[in-house]
């Protein structure tokens, strides 16, 4: 299977843009919190889970696009159908999920914190939070669908030597 360069080399400078992105997220995360708990100090409390959830989000979504640029990586040196290529999109399908895990935990502190402090109903930031479910779990479903024939692929490569 030949794969143009050029192709390749797009998609890697997307996701190091990408990267770079959510560094500079990593890195301005707790500015933009501690100004928030200075302007409503009593849901301050709230800005340490927020952080945790924040940063297991940027963590695993930084290890997704690494194992995307792996996979661009065994793609161009023709290793699509290898095993290295499957434990990257295993990788990447085990993010999706603790993704989905991190935002499922945001819905429900922003939830309690809706519930504790008598505000507004969170419906806005809820909706936008399964919005997010829903994107992710159709990227895990397509890298799922993916894996099962290079799998099969890897198999069958490896059965013919």
């Amino acid at each position: 299977m030949k794969v143009k360069r050029g192709s390749t080399t797009f998609l890697k400078v997307i996701i190091f843009l990408v990267g770079i992105a959510v560094l500079a997220l990593c890195i301005w995360l707790p500015v933009i919190a501690v100004r928030d708990a200075k302007v409503h100090p009593d849901t301050a409390y709230f800005l340490i889970p927020f952080l945790v959830c924040a940063y297991g989000f940027c963590s695993a979504f930084s290890v997704a696009l690494y194992q995307a640029y792996k996979l661009l990586t065994y793609i161009e040196k023709n290793n699509a159908f290898s095993e290295l290529s499957i434990k990257s999109l295993q990788i990447i399908k085990k993010c999706a999920f603790t993704v989905i895990f991190l935002i499922v935990i945001g819905i429900v502190s922003l939830r309690v914190l809706a519930a504790v402090t008598d505000s507004d109903d969170a419906a806005g930031p809820t909706s936008l939070c399964l919005m997010g479910i829903v994107a992710t779990s159709i990227f895990a479903a397509i890298v799922d669908a993916l894996q099962k024939p290079l799998m099969h692929a890897a198999d069958l490569k490896s059965n013919n030597k």
